[in-house]
Parts: C-alpha cells; sequence; structure tokens
C-alpha cells in the first residue's frame, strides 16, 4: 500500500493535468474558429451592405422632384457631379440597410457603427453617432472597410470610387465569448467535477492507509494486552500444578486470586472492545436519571485513588458548584470522569498530581480535570477523540490500551448533551473541560 498510493496518486495527478492541458487547447481553438466565423460573416455582411447601397442609390433621385421637368443646369449636375452617398441617404437609412445585411449573416443583435468616407470631397462624411470613440480602441474593435463603386463604369449614376463604407464593431471579442459561454462553462464545470473526484478519491485513499495503519495498530495493542494476563494465568496454573503449592492453603488462595484477577483483567478490555462496537452502532440506551454529580465524581475518585498511591502522587479537590443535580445515566456518567482520571495517571511523570474542580455557569455545570502529566502537541490534542487514537509517548512504553478510552468520554459527553474541550503543553499537563445542562 505504501508503494501503490504514490504511485496511483501520481497517475491520477498526470492524468488530471494532462485533461486540463488539452481542455485549455480545445476551447483556445474553438474560440479562434468563433472569431474567424465571425469575421467571415461580417465581410459578408459588409459586401451585402455595399451592393445594397450602389442598388437602392440607382433607383433614387434625391436632388429632383419626381415628375419635374429637368433645367439644363440640373441636367448637367446630374451627368458631371453624380451625388455622394451622404447626399443621397440618411444615418437611419444606412444603419437600416446594415441592419438588414446583419441579420442575413446571424448578426441579428451584435451593434455596430459605420462610416461613410468620401476622399475627394471634404467635410462630406457620414458617420454614426459613437464611430469616432469607438474608433479610438483598436484592441478590442473589429474594423472592416470596402469601397463603395458601381458595378458598371457606364452607369451614370455609378458612385464615386473615392468612397469607402466602414464596419466597425464594439468589443467583437465579448460577442465571440458569448457565443461560446455554455461550452465555458460547461468545460469548467465538468473540470471542477474531476477535480473534486480527483479530491475525493486520494483523501479515500488516505483513510483506507490511515485506518489499515490503525488496524494494525489495534491487533497489536490488543494481541500485548491479551498476552500478559494469558502469560500470568499460564504461569499461575503451573505454579498450581506443583505438588508444594497444592498442599499449602495460602499458596493455593495467592495463585488462585491471581488467576481471578488476570481473568477480570482480560473481560475488561473485552467489554471495552463490545462497547465500541454498540457505541458505532449507536445501540447504547442511556438510563437517564435526576442524579447529583458531586457523589459520582467522589466515587470516580475512589476507583482511582489505589492507582494515585502506587505512583505516589496526590489529587485535589474542589467541588465549588452550587447546583450539581444533572440527568445522567449513572454507570456512564462515573464511567466518563473515571476515563479521564485514568488517562491523567496512564500519561503522568514523577510526583504527580491530578486537580478536579466544579463550579456552576448559568444554567450548566462545568467540570475541570488538570494534570501535570507528559502533556501534548496541538496535532494530538486535535484527535485524541478518534477512536483507536494513541498518542505517541516518546520513551513511556509502559502505557497501554486500545484508543477507545477518550473515544467513548466523547460520546458519553454528547449523549449526555454536554460538551468536551482538551488544552495541553508538552512536558507540563494537560486540562480536560467538561460542561452538562443542569436538569430542570
Amino acid at each position: 500500500m505504501k508503494k501503490i498510493f504514490p504511485i496511483i496518486t501520481i497517475l491520477i495527478l498526470l492524468s488530471l493535468l494532462g485533461l486540463i492541458f488539452f481542455q485549455i487547447l480545445w476551447l483556445k481553438s474553438s474560440l479562434e474558429s468563433q472569431e474567424q466565423k465571425f469575421n467571415e460573416h461580417l465581410i459578408f455582411a459588409t459586401y451585402q451592405v455595399s451592393e445594397d447601397l450602389i442598388k437602392e442609390k440607382g433607383n433614387l433621385m434625391p436632388l429632383i422632384k419626381k415628375n419635374q421637368p429637368l433645367l439644363p443646369s440640373e441636367r448637367l449636375q446630374m451627368e458631371f457631379f453624380a451625388p455622394t452617398i451622404a447626399q443621397k441617404f440618411t444615418r437611419d437609412e444606412i444603419k437600416q440597410i446594415i441592419r438588414r445585411a446583419f441579420e442575413k449573416q446571424q448578426l441579428k443583435h451584435v451593434p455596430f457603427e459605420f462610416s461613410i468616407s468620401n476622399m475627394s470631397l471634404a467635410g462630406e462624411d457620414l458617420v454614426s453617432e459613437n464611430y469616432y470613440k469607438m474608433q479610438a480602441d483598436t484592441v478590442n474593435n473589429i474594423r472592416q472597410a470596402i469601397p463603395l463603386e458601381s458595378p458598371s463604369a457606364s452607369n451614370s449614376e455609378g458612385i464615386s470610387p473615392d468612397e469607402f463604407l466602414v464596419i466597425l464593431i464594439p468589443h467583437a471579442k465579448s460577442f465571440v465569448w458569448q457565443s461560446m459561454i455554455w461550452f465555458i462553462v460547461g468545460s469548467v464545470l465538468f473540470t471542477i467535477i474531476i477535480m473534486c473526484a480527483f479530491f475525493l478519491t486520494v483523501r479515500a485513499l488516505l483513510k483506507q492507509k490511515k485506518l489499515s495503519e490503525i488496524k494494525s495498530d489495534f491487533i497489536n495493542n490488543m494481541t500485548h494486552e491479551f498476552k500478559t494476563p494469558l502469560a500470568t494465568i499460564s504461569l499461575a496454573v503451573d505454579a498450581l500444578k506443583n505438588d508444594k503449592v497444592s498442599g499449602n492453603k495460602e499458596k493455593m488462595d495467592y495463585f488462585t486470586g491471581i488467576i481471578k484477577e488476570e481473568n477480570k483483567r482480560m473481560n475488561k478490555q473485552v467489554e471495552t472492545i463490545l462497547q465500541a462496537a454498540l457505541l458505532d452502532k449507536q445501540e447504547v440506551q442511556l438510563n437517564l436519571k435526576k442524579l447529583h454529580a458531586h457523589e459520582l465524581i467522589n466515587s470516580a475518585l475512589n476507583n482511582i485513588h489505589l492507582q494515585v498511591e502506587e505512583k505516589k502522587g496526590s489529587m485535589e479537590t474542589h467541588l465549588a458548584a452550587a447546583k450539581d443535580l444533572l440527568m445522567v445515566d449513572e454507570v456512564h456518567f462515573t464511567n466518563l470522569i473515571s476515563n479521564l482520571l485514568d488517562n491523567a495517571v496512564k500519561y503522568s511523570k514523577e510526583n504527580l498530581k491530578i486537580v478536579l474542580s466544579t463550579q456552576n455557569a448559568g444554567n450548566q455545570f462545568k467540570v475541570k480535570i488538570e494534570d501535570n502529566g507528559i502533556g501534548m502537541n496541538k496535532e494530538t490534542v486535535s484527535r485524541i477523540f478518534e477512536k483507536f487514537y494513541r498518542a505517541h509517548t516518546g520513551n513511556l512504553h509502559n502505557v497501554k490500551g486500545f484508543g477507545l478510552g477518550l473515544s467513548y468520554v466523547k460520546t458519553m459527553v454528547d449523549a449526555h448533551d454536554g460538551s468536551i474541550k482538551a488544552e495541553s503543553i508538552p512536558g507540563k499537563g494537560t486540562i480536560f473541560y467538561l460542561t452538562f445542562p443542569l436538569a430542570k
């Protein structure tokens, strides 16, 4: 697992990076293709406008009134001085012609600015309202220019070749992006989904790796916990078979007592494991009653008293809470206090000192359990309530257990609608803060 996991992670990461790379290339290629298509539509639309202007100009006579006889001077003017587009069309008329051409080329909602410029006559240009303002931006705009010429040189109404039609599309690239918006959104969305799947996969692999390590540690701890009492029982049984022992009632009682104590110890370990399994299935039923917390705390202190004496330590109690009536399960509440005290003894140094105090805060009952043991670092404090997790104790090899004690404590505190918090400094000790609601 240790060798396979990095390989799987690297392969998935490379696949993800490759997918993102080719996705970007595809989007870039699609945008370029769409931009080229947009430019082609614009070119076709511009030529269409040019043809329409020439055609309509040939059918109009804006300088004379219909059915009115022409004067010689007017006829001479029409023959030698053909009118320009600026003279024959208004701004709105040209705008309508451009709009019709745009609609035919699927550019219906695209805004535009235009200019009809006459190179031979100064001051004869016809421009749209925002043309000059938009013309200043040469980066984001697309400009299309075409000369306006009559298809037949013999046409007396021909338009001067000095005239040019310029169509300007402001912020043209934004319309290309808009046409691709759903492809871009879909691409980004599915890329994010793939990244999330990659993250969840790696997280699941890490979790499986962690569970595998926890399982191995649990089996090792369980083997160690059962190996010692089994070895002691085996030695005691061998001793009982000895003729000198079998004939001595005092020695018989001593060795049978050892067997009984070790058997009780093994049963306690089995109960701990079974209790953890019940907590997983949420099958633990609490027998809640109104009880005085101080009495249950004193009971837990009495249970731990002998262990503290063996360590040559001391205990201080400051039961200052005026109200201690709680709705609790007698067995589980006593056990969770006992587990915290037992931990203080297990992870103690020389001159063990445990201080337990209580106080009220509004409608809450607070318990503080403080020791001067080996303490924990921040990482350990953040994980001590995880099932099967055991802190590294350095050179302290006599600390035994399955890593279930504090997990049980947390579960029971939550079951009593309480809260628990730990603070610790390596080398200085640990403090547990418990809070429970007072019984109504």
